[in-house]
């Protein structure tokens, strides 16, 4: 068994590809051996901003010998097909097979080196690799089908064992040699063998195991700030992409003016983490100091010093211009700053972001004086809604997008707005995903919940909807965002209501949202009466609303999946109809799961498909039923209906969703003893008539708390 070194060797690999390039090498890797016979083994991939590399261990000297049988054609069949059988086999007739009127050819194939299996690999691997973006280069660059890589590709090692694997790509021929550190060793380094292949680059300052300089970047950055008494604020993504810029990393600690310390937080580490893949320190009080924290390619003969002065002078440069956008960003007021957002489109159909954030207003408005959101000022949740989007026209966030609503959160505390309408400012965009932070606050809570409704709403009532995997308005975000609001902070928000608000928001608001409907209206109505209007309009949002509740529906069994519960028992609830109140639904659908998982909820689940199966079979019912119960059985059953039915009602219209499941419960025995002891369809059609009308009461008060027809099991 003979372990195979290939390393290919580029101008530098952008670190945000270098995970993918060792996914995509491993896969074409693995492939080419495949489709020669060869298992590949055990892997060892490694990445540097100037090298892909793989080490194959334990891979055969040859191919196992295979042997083929290809099917022919009858042996009746015409001469020309036979004929054409064997020169596609190459052997004679007296070398076939003949099983029962059929020709086989056997074919046996001798093994092949390995050696020269990889010998065809490497260029096909090479060929086929799939780089997010890619670029030909030299003389051969003219023609399409010259080779393409991420960057020009400048050097092959093929080694199999100690031998080389000969090969060739656009003049480009494997060796042994490869170059180790661009500036500390630059020339050739000749490799023997995989086994040497690691601590060669490393003796010329390479160090190739990604996973080696990531540790040294991270462990590194957070030791130069502790001996400065700092703490560093940590970023697995910049310690990933650092790793991916350097080929011998040294973590170094500078300093900036205090001065730019006057900025946000955020706005600094971004600076320093965008433009200059900086990490920044925090001081001793959970502050951030003025340090950062920057990684080298090269041990400096002077400790880093000039390293540092240089990179302090460029980050000196990105954090005037944000000092600048701060300060120029506060002349203005956000209401100002809101004017301009008339000037920006928020969708051809649904008008300006003026618009939506008049919407957004007055639905956060809506939402705190109908109490929905309790606790909430109404007139402070409508200044949070029309300020929301201020930030999107400032400086900053044209500089740093990621900053919407933070920035404006901070502008608006500048300028002496209440806390609560920054901190919804800020916060309205939560949550963006699994794991963010779920907006508590009450007047947060309804301009958060305000904006995501009413991009679900509006985008619907265009009919503009998720299909596949498109979204391209983030619909699905918005929906998940919904639920974890309602959720989370135990809302009781009938979604159909602000649908009615919307409708008519949109008779009584500004005449470009009217146009919406325009054409629809002029089809259905053939004028333009502001009655007509305002009914087609209602309606065609209803219809939506029901789409959307749909949406909702399948979103809440995303959501509740991952939270362990079954989405057959959402089902089951949704299938009762009429049921909008997330919050409601959710504690039925939970009490629900916790009955199902007794002896009780099992039993009576298979006594209602047993009960549904048999009305199911049954039709319509003929005849009159008998006027007193049959037997004791058929008694028993309807005094605990009598009982059950009123009992389950009563809890789920006062939202006792645990004792309706104990009602149900109390059904079990009898309807055990029911199905044991009478025959349902009897041959007295009054008997059979009583006991199909006995069960419809069953299924009836079964469905009553929810559809167990939905349930699997």
């Amino acid at each position: 068994m003979t372990d195979f070194l290939l390393e290919l060797r580029s101008e530098e690999i952008p670190a945000r590809m270098q995970a993918g390039a060792r996914a995509e090498l491993e896969k074409l890797f693995r492939a080419q051996l495949s489709a020669a016979g060869l298992e590949a083994g055990e892997l060892t991939i490694w990445s540097t901003p100037r090298r892909l590399a793989l080490i194959a261990k334990g891979l055969p000297e040859a191919t196992a010998a295979v042997s083929e049988e290809l099917k022919g054609p009858r042996s009746s069949a015409p001469p020309q097909a036979l004929e054409g059988f064997l020169r596609k086999t190459g052997l004679r007739q007296d070398q076939l097979e003949d099983r029962d009127g059929v020709y086989f050819a056997v074919i046996d194939k001798p093994g092949r080196a390995t050696a020269e299996v990889l010998a065809e690999a490497i260029p096909a691997i090479v060929r086929a690799f799939a780089w997010p973006k890619s670029m030909r280069w030299g003389k051969e660059s003219a023609s399409s089908e010259s080779l393409r890589w991420v960057r020009p590709l400048s050097g092959i090692v093929a080694i199999f064992g100690e031998e080389l694997v000969p090969c060739e790509i656009g003049g480009i021929a494997s060796g042994f040699a490869t170059r180790g550190h661009r500036f500390h060793c630059p020339g050739e380094i000749t490799i023997g063998s995989a086994s040497d292949y690691a601590e060669k680059l490393r003796t010329c300052h390479v160090i190739v195991d990604h996973e080696e300089r990531q540790a040294i970047v991270r462990d590194g950055a957070a030791k130069a700030a502790a001996d400065a008494g700092l703490t560093l604020v940590e970023d697995e993504g910049l310690v990933i992409e650092n790793a991916g810029l350097t080929e011998w990393p040294v973590p170094l600690l500078g300093r900036f003016d205090e001065a730019f310390l006057e900025v946000p937080p955020e706005v600094i580490q971004l600076t320093a983490r965008v433009n200059q893949k900086y990490f920044v320190v925090q001081s001793s009080n959970g502050k951030l100091a003025n340090g950062f924290v920057c990684t080298a390619n090269i041990d400096a003969k002077d400790g880093g010093a000039k390293i540092v002065a240089g990179n302090r002078k460029v980050l000196a440069a990105r954090l005037s211009d944000a000092r600048f956008f701060w300060e120029q960003d506060q002349k203005k007021t956000l209401a100002q700053h809101a004017e301009k957002l008339a000037n920006i489109t928020f969708h051809e159909k649904l008008g300006t972001v003026a618009d939506k954030v008049e919407r957004v207003a007055k639905l956060a408005e809506w939402l705190a004086s109908e109490g929905i959101v309790p606790n909430c000022d109404p007139a402070l949740a409508r200044q949070g809604g029309e300020l929301a989007k201020a930030d999107l026209v400032t400086e900053m966030v044209g500089e740093f997008p990621e900053l919407q609503g933070l920035m404006g959160g901070y502008y608006a505390r500048a300028e002496g707005l209440p806390d609560a309408v920054a901190d919804a400012i800020r916060d309205h965009y939560k949550p963006v995903g699994q794991g963010d932070d779920v907006p508590t606050a009450p007047v947060t809570v309804a301009v958060a919940l305000a904006d995501k409704l009413d991009t679900l709403f509006e985008f619907y009532a265009i009919n503009e909807k998720p299909t596949g995997s498109k979204d391209p308005f983030a619909l699905r975000r918005a929906a998940l965002g919904v639920l974890q609001i309602l959720t989370t902070n135990g809302l009781r928000l009938p979604l159909l209501d602000p649908m009615t608000v919307v409708s008519r928001r949109l008779v009584t608001g500004n005449s470009k949202q009217i146009l919406v409907f325009e054409d629809g209206f002029r089809t259905a109505l053939g004028d333009r009466n502001t009655e007509g209007f305002a009914a087609y309009s209602s309606l065609l949002l209803q219809g939506q609303g029901f789409a959307l509740l749909d949406f909702f529906a399948d979103r809440l069994k995303v959501q509740q999946r991952e939270a362990g519960v079954r989405h057959d028992l959402i089902d089951a609830v949704f299938a009762l109809g009429g049921e909008d109140d997330l919050v409601r639904l959710l504690a039925r659908v939970k009490a629900l799961q916790a009955f199902m998982a007794t002896e009780d909820g099992t039993n009576l689940l298979a006594g209602y498909k047993r009960a549904a199966n048999i009305l199911k079979q049954a039709g319509e019912v003929s005849g009159t039923a008998a006027a007193t119960p049959p037997t004791d059985a058929d008694a028993a059953l309807l005094a605990a209906l009598d009982a059950a039915e009123p009992a389950a009602s009563a809890a789920v219209a006062e939202e006792r969703f645990t004792d309706a499941m104990a009602a149900l419960a109390s059904l079990r025995a009898p309807i055990d003893a029911f199905f044991d002891g009478v025959m349902v369809n009897d041959p007295d059609e009054a008997v059979r008539a009583w006991r199909l009308g006995l069960l419809s009461r069953l299924t009836g008060a079964v469905h009553g708390v929810a559809d167990f027809s939905k349930i699997e099991g």
